[in-house]
């Protein structure tokens, strides 16, 4: 087995990207239509608008993504990202693939020049929640984001307050 290699987006990876998180959605709640939106469409839904999606590849096949979508503007420039549809296959979680979809989206984030990165997830999703605290994420005190029934905790990073998740 090769090295984990980090990548940007490619269309021959955009069945990856559903497959990967259709997976893991509907092994713990319902699809939705938000999801379908996303993830049938991931060139409009992160790409066409300033975003970008990450590939964890090994042996040329894909076994983790995430995506960083723009989510607050000020003016032409972008000032919130979201992170999105984060996941990793089964057989290889639990070695780090994710703390590499972190930090690049991080890094992206703070390249565009954004102030913060936000997520919305579940408080079931339990190593998610202690990776995403893990960088820096703190829960809000509001639910201000209801595109997701199954959302029931919403994350900020404040890229100005934190390095890269050290």
């Amino acid at each position: 087995m090769s090295e984990p290699q980090l990548i940007t987006y490619r269309k021959e990876y955009a069945q990856a990207f559903a497959d990967l998180n259709y997976r893991w959605i509907e092994h713990y709640f319902e699809i939705e239509e938000e999801d379908r939106k996303a993830l049938d469409n991931p060139e409009g839904y992160a790409l066409s608008k300033g975003g970008q999606i990450f590939f964890v590849v090994i042996d040329g096949e894909p076994v983790g993504t995430v995506a960083m979508v723009p989510h607050a503007w000020q003016g032409e420039q972008i000032q919130s990202f979201e992170l999105a549809k984060m996941a990793v296959q089964p057989g290889h979680q639990g070695r780090g693939l994710s703390r590499l979809l972190m930090q690049a989206c991080i890094e992206f984030a703070k390249a565009g020049g954004a102030q913060e990165v936000m997520l919305v997830t579940n408080d079931v999703l339990t190593p998610a929640v202690t990776l995403y605290e893990k960088f820096g994420f703190q829960a809000q005190p509001v639910m201000a984001d209801q595109r997701y029934s199954r959302g029931n905790l919403q994350m900020v990073l404040r890229l100005d307050e934190r390095g890269l998740g050290d």
